[in-house]
C-alpha cells in the first residue's frame, strides 16, 4: 500500500471524491514551487502532481509549455524536483506526490533509471506518471518503479479501444489517469456526459480508481467531472495563474474552490 491507495481507501470511506492538481516544479523558481506546495493540502487537495521540466513535451499545450520553459530557464531539473519534494516532505510525511513527465531526462540523468528510483524514493515519490513509455516498454522503467514501490499512473484516452486497454491497465498501478478530450492540455473542455461510459469501461479492465484530466478549469466542470470518475485532475488552469504571477494566496483560494466542486461530485 502507498501513499496513493492509501489516500483513495480514506476518500472512499468518506463518500468523496480525488481532487488532483498539477504544478511544473521551479516555476517560476524553487522557492515558489515549494511555498504552493505546501499551501496545496491546505486547499483541498488529494494528490499533487509535480512536473518535470523537459524541453520537448508532447502531449502539453501551451499553458504548460510555458511553464517548463519558465522552469528550465530557472534552472530546473529532475535533480532540482526531487529536492524540491525532499523539502516538502519536512513538513508533509502524508500528502501522495506523482512525478509527471517525460523519460529522457530520467534515461539521461546520471545512473539512469536505478539512480533516479533510489533517489526518488528517498525524496518521498509516491507514483510517476511518464507519458511517452508505452506498455511495450514496461521493463524501462514500470516494472522497476513497481519493485522499487512505486506506482507508475498509465493514461488511457478517447481512443484507447477495448484491444489497447488491457496491455495499456496490465501493470498500471495507484489510479489510471483517463485523458478526457483528444488533444493537448488547456484545450477543449472535458464533457461529464461523455467521460462516464469511458471511465465505466476502463474500471472494469483494470479495477483501479479512474481520474480524469484536460479541460477541467472551474468548480463546476471539477464537480460534474469528479461525479462520474473517482476524481479529477486541474494543472493548465493553475498554472496559467502561476505564469501570471497571481499572489500565492490567490492561487490556493482558487484551488479551494476547485477541490470543493470535486469533493461535492
Amino acid at each position: 500500500m502507498t501513499r496513493i491507495d492509501d489516500t483513495f481507501a480514506r476518500l472512499r470511506s468518506e463518500g468523496k471524491k480525488a481532487f488532483v492538481t498539477y504544478i511544473m516544479a521551479s516555476d517560476p523558481d524553487d522557492a515558489t514551487t515549494l511555498e504552493i506546495m505546501r499551501g496545496l493540502p491546505g486547499a483541498g487537495v488529494d494528490i499533487i502532481e509535480l512536473g518535470m521540466p523537459f524541453t520537448d513535451p508532447m502531449a502539453d499545450g501551451p499553458t504548460i509549455q510555458a511553464a517548463g520553459q519558465r522552469a528550465l530557464a530557472a534552472g530546473g531539473s529532475v535533480t532540482r524536483t526531487l529536492a524540491i519534494l525532499q523539502e516538502f516532505r519536512k513538513t508533509d510525511a502524508t500528502t501522495p506526490v506523482v512525478l509527471m513527465g517525460y523519460y529522457n531526462p530520467i534515461y539521461a540523468r546520471p545512473g539512469g533509471v536505478d539512480q533516479f528510483l533510489t533517489d526518488a524514493k528517498e525524496a518521498g515519490v509516491d507514483g510517476l506518471i511518464v507519458v511517452d513509455l508505452p506498455p511495450e516498454e514496461d521493463d524501462e522503467l514500470c516494472v522497476p518503479a513497481a519493485r522499487a514501490g512505486l506506482n507508475f499512473i498509465r493514461l488511457a484516452t478517447p481512443t484507447t479501444d477495448d484491444r489497447r486497454l488491457p496491455a495499456v491497465v496490465r501493470n498500471t498501478s495507484g489510479f489510471v489517469y483517463y485523458v478526457s478530450v483528444t488533444g493537448i492540455t488547456g484545450g477543449p473542455a472535458a464533457n461529464a456526459a461523455e467521460v462516464a461510459p469511458e471511465v465505466a469501461r476502463i474500471r472494469a479492465s483494470a479495477r483501479l480508481p479512474v481520474v480524469v484530466g484536460f479541460g477541467i478549469s472551474s468548480a463546476e466542470a471539477a464537480e460534474a467531472v469528479a461525479g462520474v470518475a473517482d476524481g479529477c485532475v486541474v494543472g493548465s488552469a493553475i498554472v496559467k495563474l502561476i505564469g501570471e504571477g497571481r499572489p500565492v494566496p490567490e492561487i490556493l483560494d482558487f484551488v479551494r474552490d476547485l477541490a470543493a466542486g470535486a469533493h461535492r461530485g
